[in-house]
């Protein structure tokens, strides 16, 4: 008997996630590796890679939770998610505008363009990445 046992959706939403934290956690470490080298960013232990592994895919472990929440919901629970998560970046992205971490202007400001350009990738991984995947039948099959 050839039967195929379906993973459950909070499975498939957890591993997509788990994933989609993999490739955020290479994307904003490709980032950070511009700022620090390319720019010059004088902070570069603000934001290294052992924050950038720990953080994003502890970030993406919740995500993962919230998708399976959103998509349990009947009706347009994957727009909700979306909007959710739209909203989530943008309130980050504007209480990040207040913080000052150092007294040099300049550096202040570089400081909250890399922190910006972190959560926009991660927003936009959570956005589109994460239900593409979800939805995508080969990555199902290769990936999960």
């Amino acid at each position: 008997m050839d039967s195929e046992i379906k993973p459950s959706r909070f499975y498939r939403a957890f591993m997509t996630c788990v994933f989609a934290g993999l490739i955020g956690t290479l994307l904003c470490m490709f980032y950070n590796l511009f700022f620090t080298q390319i720019l010059h960013f004088p902070l570069s232990t603000a934001v290294n890679v052992s924050t950038l592994i720990f953080v994003v895919n502890i970030t993406f472990l919740v995500v993962g939770f919230l998708y399976n929440g959103f998509l349990s919901m009947k009706k347009n629970g994957e727009s909700l998610f979306r909007v959710f998560f739209l909203l989530v970046g943008a309130f980050l992205i504007w209480r990040l505008q207040g913080v000052h971490r150092v007294a040099d202007p300049a550096v202040n400001t570089m400081f909250k363009y890399e922190i910006s350009g972190i959560i926009i990738i991660l927003s936009l991984l959570a956005i589109v990445g994460v239900p593409f995947m979800y939805h995508n039948r080969r990555f199902e099959e290769a990936i999960i």
